[in-house]
């Protein structure tokens, strides 16, 4: 299952988001999403899981949970919708 994460404090490493939810289940992959322009976290990413009932246990247990301050928002990442293409950049 394809978790999102929201509300990451900025300078949380892919490492820390991955061990948060280790302690749930076996994790894929942990990515935090980094702007182009600045090379900085946009405060948010993705956690995959194998197993959906770890997935599920981890996003009950860590949705509104503080990491270094601040409360998480975790839920099921919903695939983006055909007609939110962004135009590329030149």
């Amino acid at each position: 299952m394809n978790i999102y994460v929201g509300n990451l404090p900025y300078n949380t490493t892919e490492d820390e988001l991955r061990q948060a939810f280790e302690a749930f289940g076996q994790v894929s992959s942990a990515k935090i999403i980094i702007d182009r322009e600045t090379g900085r976290s946009k405060g948010f990413g993705f956690v995959e899981m194998p197993s959906s009932s770890e997935a599920g246990e981890a996003i009950s247990r860590l949705n509104g949970s503080p990491m270094n301050g601040r409360p998480l928002r975790v839920n099921e990442a919903q695939p983006r919708p055909d007609n939110d293409r962004r135009p590329m950049r030149r």
